[in-house]
């Protein structure tokens, strides 16, 4: 049978698997095998998604594919890069804008017109469902990882009913894309949710049975996407789970989180581009994690017999103040607080000279014993806040076999490393005579 009259059966084929052995298994035993991939996938967008890796000796074997909302934050970006490690044929969702924000991902970026690109992105936005719908039915994922959010919660008070529609409603509309195309038995859903549901905490430590006590409009929508992910799977018997995850951090983590905000504003001190770091609730206590491991957790809670939910967090949580000094003290500076509520401060006690140089590899000329480094700006305060999370991870250490690999000083290591290097890049430009201007949030 000619290898065009085949190819052309796709079109009517059941899609996926079956429908791709149909074509395969009706090929002339002569006929090259890479020919048939080209023709396929020529002929349609799916192949690339459902993919059929050839190989003319060892026959065909079966690549699974995973669709990523919120591509280009920090956890989609590893989670890309963690599953397409792992054999995955990886779909992101990328919402449209006028500037590029792809610095996370670029990296797995490949030319189109390459053979064998297993990462690519579509456009698509949380609050439009016929569009949702539409990239749903075109990828035919095998599982779907649900972290696209407005997930700042100080901006969630200022812009809540945008919160409510991406974080609350569009989760609701992944889920109902699924069941109505007719793919609840096919496509496994993971929703992240956040240890901010617990808010003004009803136990410690934190587990999947402490109830919640969401503090912020991001909460309160998180709180509907975590109870519609659970009504559906207990409705549709979808494979649809929840991960709670405690904070998570890394060198790529969003600039006006306070992890990235410490170590960021640590580099421009050290190196000369910033005088004094703002910063609002010293008090406040979070379990921090780094973020690798918590994408690592996302991808175990899918690959289990029934879906559930999981508290995914380190079990050990700090005081942002004592993260503030472990930061410095990184860099051989020693910093003590003073004075209370909006009036404290963060002083330099001690420098360590050697420590300094060898670290940021300047001296630190410009710095002394008693300087103002740390200040409290009331402005970052919000309406209600969240003083402790400390979470119990001892179901998905036992069940998901999950250990996270990462302690805090050494995230800590590798965001101070990180940011101390793109500042220098900044030192060095201003020094060769270029404009580097500071961003509003900086």
């Amino acid at each position: 049978m000619p290898l065009s009259q085949n190819c052309s059966n796709l079109q009517n084929a059941n899609h996926g698997f079956f429908g791709f052995l149909k074509i395969f298994f009706a090929l002339d035993r002569k006929t090259d095998l890479d020919q048939g991939l080209r023709e396929i996938e020529r002929i349609t967008m799916r192949s690339r998604k459902i993919v059929l890796k050839m190989n003319k000796t060892v026959g065909y074997i079966i690549m699974k594919t995973a669709l990523i909302s919120g591509i280009t934050g920090q956890d989609g970006a590893y989670l890309a890069e963690f599953l397409l490690q792992k054999g995955y044929f990886v779909w992101g969702l990328k919402r449209r804008t006028s500037l590029f924000n792809t610095d996370r991902i670029d990296h797995l970026i490949k030319d189109v017109h390459e053979s064998n690109t297993h990462f690519n992105f579509l456009y698509a936005d949380m609050t439009d469902s016929t569009n949702l719908i539409r990239v749903i039915q075109d990828t035919q994922p095998d599982e779907i990882y649900n972290l696209a959010a407005q997930s700042h919660v100080k901006v969630s008070f200022d812009t809540p009913e945008y919160t409510a529609n991406t974080d609350g409603l569009g989760t609701l509309r992944i889920l109902e894309a699924v069941r109505l195309l007719g793919m609840t038995e096919k496509t496994k859903i993971y929703q992240a949710s956040t240890s901010e549901l617990f808010g003004q905490v009803q136990e410690v430590p934190q587990t999947e049975k402490t109830p919640f006590y969401p503090r912020s409009p991001y909460a309160v929508a998180k709180l509907y996407a975590y109870w519609i992910t659970v009504n559906y799977r207990e409705a549709y018997g979808m494979f649809a789970c929840n991960g709670v995850l405690f904070n998570h951090e890394s060198p790529i983590r969003g600039e006006t989180f306070v992890t990235r905000k410490i170590t960021r504003g640590l580099a421009h001190i050290a190196l000369g581009l910033q005088k004094k770091l703002y910063l609002g609730n010293l008090n406040a206590k979070r379990d921090w994690g780094h973020a690798k491991d918590f994408i690592e957790a996302m991808y175990l809670v899918l690959q289990q017999n029934k879906p559930d939910d999981y508290v995914i967090a380190t079990g050990i949580t700090t005081e942002i103040r004592e993260f503030v000094r472990k930061a410095f003290i990184r860099i051989g500076i020693n910093i003590k607080f003073i004075g209370n509520d909006v009036e404290e401060k963060g002083i330099i006690d001690t420098i360590d000279l050697n420590q300094f140089e060898s670290v940021v590899g300047v001296p630190p000329a410009h710095l002394s014993i008693g300087q103002v480094l740390i200040a409290v700006d009331p402005t970052y305060f919000r309406p209600t806040d969240v003083n402790l999370l400390i979470g119990d991870a001892t179901k998905a250490r036992k069940q998901l076999g999950w250990q996270p690999k990462y302690s805090l000083d050494d995230l800590i290591d590798e965001m101070v490393l990180s940011d101390l290097e793109q500042a220098l890049r900044k030192k060095y430009l201003k020094k060769s005579g270029f404009i580097v201007r500071q961003s509003l949030e900086e």
